[in-house]
């Protein structure tokens, strides 16, 4: 064999676990994946295509050239072209780009080839439009590169800002576990959807920064656990590990890939169950979904944030949809400040990557009160009213129960005539506001003049009771203010067929 192939097989078996078994076994015995392990997992078999391989941290001055090959293979982070889900989608759209930070090199942290390698491919994912999925695991920006003689603080490098436009372009989904620490964190932030393990720790500035900025002494592990960054809004879905982090992610990138050819669902004669007699009661309305998805499709963001606004993403026949859908269970399905930005965010990123939008609606509108205009109600729900008006993607919404006043036209884009397509159950019902408190305003002097308790209890129920068979969904229907009543059991093949025709009319 010839010397100089023998020498580049030798070098390429220094990028690989089996080569530095000690960084592998430090990483397994605290339950966590190497770097190249999680690539694997990632990507389709044979698809990766490695950019920069043979790169070491700039510290030739400071240490051997060969200890640095051994110990700081592709100077800690591993980049390229590949394929997720081919089996899936297509071979067609499974094209994509992987950034892995190795945790086991440097601590994860950016170097000056480090950031020449992420700015390279960055570019070339925005070039062809390519979805990223990137694991951001690393303590931030390394001083110790001192072969680097030609910059200062390096505040010059594009990374962060070429990483922040692709927003928009190029779908970014971004995994953290363990320590993910200033520019870690800065990228983790940047991305459209974020997935982190439950034994990770997300901040824009790890121990030794704060500490530098004299704000005190702190463990890393006190530093933006997952458990409270979940809370924040920060993590999209919290996995218990690398393995199902990643197993989401594959999942998440695969809405946006596009229509399946294989499914099956649920009988749907269970939808008419669901939604008890008693209008004030409240029910699961996650069982709704399950049934109307395909098998084992729904995927729930942001669970325990703004919790009456449900965002996630299902298959209907194989056609990928992003959902919003009221909680009744939460505030009654009120929608709060949290609840608003929440799904305003959510709408910007599946409108800029065209994935059409269904709405399940039951909700009594937005929450209002001095303690809701303190969390910024005014701006904060506007904001989906902005989202909603700047769909492009077609949206379809489906009236369950409740759909009174401002927040129910925020939630189907603006106005009950934005959607595609408009459609109620029979449970649905209708006004400017909430009944009881509209017949409380409107009615306020009848019923002030009601001097007898027990009288007034019962005007104000008779009053409700004429106001919900005015709002009633087939009134509703008959005054043209929606487009359709429907048999709960139709919901699935009515959803189909009116967001087929949308997308079929659009790619003509």
């Amino acid at each position: 064999m010839n010397k100089e192939f023998k020498n580049f097989l030798n070098r390429l078996e220094k990028s690989k676990d089996t080569s530095r078994v000690s960084a592998m076994n430090k990483r397994h015995d605290l339950g966590y994946r190497t770097a190249r392990e999680n690539l694997n997992h990632l990507v389709d078999q044979d698809s990766f295509l490695e950019f920069g391989e043979f790169a070491v941290a700039a510290q030739r001055t400071r240490r051997d050239y060969e200890e640095l090959q051994e110990e700081t293979p592709a100077d800690g982070i591993i980049t390229g072209f590949c394929k997720i889900n081919a089996d899936q989608v297509g071979e067609a759209q499974a094209h994509g780009v992987a950034i892995v930070y190795d945790y086991s090199v440097l601590a994860g942290t950016q170097g000056f080839f480090h950031h020449q390698k992420l700015d390279r491919i960055t570019e070339q994912a925005e070039r062809f439009a390519l979805p990223i999925v990137i694991y951001t695991e690393g303590g931030g920006g390394r001083p110790g590169d001192v072969d680097v003689t030609t910059q200062i603080a390096g505040l010059n490098i594009p990374s962060f800002s070429t990483w922040a436009r692709l927003s928009g372009r190029c779908l970014k989904i971004a995994i953290a576990n363990g320590y993910c620490f200033a520019g870690n964190a800065a990228l983790f932030g940047c991305s459209d959807f974020r997935i982190a393990t439950k034994n990770s720790w997300i901040g824009m500035a790890g121990p030794a920064m704060i500490e530098g900025g004299g704000l005190g002494m702190f463990d890393p592990k006190e530093i933006g656990p997952s458990q409270i960054q979940e809370k924040n809004g920060v993590i999209d879905y919290l996995a218990a590990d690398e393995e199902e982090a990643t197993v989401i992610a594959k999942k998440l990138l695969s809405y946006f890939q596009g229509p399946v050819d294989e499914f099956s669902f649920a009988d749907q004669s269970k939808l008419k169950e669901i939604i008890p007699e008693d209008r004030r009661w409240a029910y699961p309305v996650r069982e709704i979904i399950e049934c109307l998805a395909d098998t084992d499709t729904y995927l729930e963001l942001k669970k325990n944030y703004g919790r009456s606004v449900i965002t996630g993403f299902i298959r209907i026949d194989g056609q990928p949809l992003a959902l919003l859908a009221s909680d009744c269970q939460q505030l009654g399905g009120a929608i709060d400040s949290e609840a608003s930005e929440k799904a305003a965010d959510f709408l910007k990123t599946c409108n800029d990557h065209k994935l059409p939008v269904l709405v399940l609606v039951d909700t009594p509108g937005f929450m209002v009160g001095p303690d809701s205009e303190e969390q910024g109600a005014v701006r904060r729900m506007a904001s989906l009213f902005k989202a909603g008006s700047q769909l492009d993607v077609p949206i379809m919404a489906v009236f369950l129960r409740k759909g009174y006043g401002l927040g129910a036209q925020a939630m189907v884009g603006g106005s009950l005539y934005d959607p595609i397509y408009t459609v109620a159950w029979p449970t649905a019902e209708f006004g400017g506001m909430g009944l009881e408190g509209a017949v409380k305003l409107g009615f306020k002097k009848e019923l002030e003049a009601e001097s007898d308790d027990k009288k007034r209890e019962d005007l104000f129920n008779q009053l409700v009771a004429e106001a919900y068979d005015r709002g009633k969904s087939i009134e509703a229907a008959t005054h043209l203010e929606i487009d359709a009543v429907i048999d709960p059991e139709d919901t699935r093949s009515i959803i189909s067929n009116a967001i087929t025709m949308s997308l079929n009319q659009t790619k003509g």
